[in-house]
């Protein structure tokens, strides 16, 4: 029973490190905008009308400091930044792919459409 327990705690641990990381209205919807490649802010912004420039901007340093995505400083005039996914930021295509997979499910099955 023991080990039982022990993997229960263990996957416990490791559901709440998804969540943080993925957590939030807009964090899957900027890892789906990049999985169509690297992208600049503004084209980010574009992808995902809604989203305002400065809670964009959190996002992006969020997913940055969990090593989602990476962001790439260009020496040009104006200065250019692209977004990019990381080896750990693209290792998660199967799991988003399952999350778009359910969703479309739940808007058939509740929403209704």
């Amino acid at each position: 029973m023991e080990e039982k327990q022990q993997v229960c705690q263990f996957k416990l641990m490791a559901s709440r490190d998804v969540l943080e990381v993925i957590q939030g209205k807009w964090r899957i919807p900027i890892i789906i905008s990049l999985t169509y490649g690297n992208k600049r802010f503004g084209e980010i912004q574009r992808d995902i009308a809604d989203v305002s420039p400065k809670m964009l901007s959190q996002e992006l340093k969020a997913l940055e400091m969990n090593k989602i995505i990476t962001r790439t400083l260009f020496d040009s005039m104006p200065v250019t930044v692209e977004y990019s996914l990381t080896p750990l930021g693209l290792s998660m295509n199967k799991l988003l792919e399952e999350i778009l997979e359910w969703g479309i499910h739940f808007r058939k099955e509740v929403v209704g459409k």
